[in-house]
């Protein structure tokens, strides 16, 4: 089984990072990141680099998609290239996922139309906009298609995929392995949870709608 994990100029770490701790570990499983071009792709500020070992023209039929997230993703938009190339793989893909922001690049690619998805809460008006059924929901499954809300979550939809394509036992190995047991020390995690004030600077820093 193969899983590509795109990159792109300007990703965030953990979106890209967090779903490929839950995914690389599974049984008979090869792991490649792919860019447009190969070589090193630096994360939005610049301190963390990640290399793509293959083109998008080298890998034609991944088994799963992983696309991430993060501010570069707005360049990527009109990016026909990747576009294209994520119309041709999911035409073969057993899975075609995103955490956070990189769900608007699949909507982008027509491939989210009329489907239930998630993104981070700050682009979920953006994900309407673009023909989705937008949800605030941490983890979405549509059909093959799979969803996570913003950067933490890929890791849930990592280890969510990993029970769906080698079992619960294998699932929970990994969890236990990584010692995923998530015992945060605040509880504002989601719009729904912080203080009302910090959620609306946000909104407004964003430019998204209140």
């Amino acid at each position: 089984m193969q899983i590509a994990f795109v990159l792109f100029p300007g990703f965030t770490s953990l979106d890209i990072v967090g779903p490929f701790e839950m995914l690389a570990k599974l049984p008979d499983t090869e792991s490649v990141f792919v860019a447009e071009r190969t070589g090193e792709y630096r994360n939005e500020d610049g301190q963390l680099a990640l290399v793509a070992d293959r083109t998008l023209r080298e890998v034609s039929r991944p088994d799963i998609v992983v696309v991430p997230g993060g501010p570069g993703q707005a360049d990527q938009m009109d990016n026909q290239v990747l576009l294209d190339w994520l119309r041709e793989v999911d035409a073969h893909s057993t899975w075609t996922t995103s955490v956070c922001t990189g769900s608007l690049l699949l909507a982008a690619a027509g491939l989210l139309t009329g489907r239930t998805a998630t993104s981070h809460w700050l682009a979920l008006d953006e994900l309407t906009a673009r023909g989705v059924r937008a949800t605030g929901r941490r983890v979405v499954t549509d059909g093959k298609y799979v969803t996570a809300a913003g950067v933490s979550s890929g890791i849930d939809m990592g280890l969510l995929l990993a029970g769906r394509v080698a079992g619960d036992e294998v699932a929970q190995s990994i969890q236990l392995l990584t010692e995923y047991d998530p015992q945060p020390p605040y509880d504002a995690g989601s719009p729904e949870k912080a203080p009302a004030e910090l959620v609306a600077q946000w909104r407004a820093r964003s430019g998204a709608s209140q």
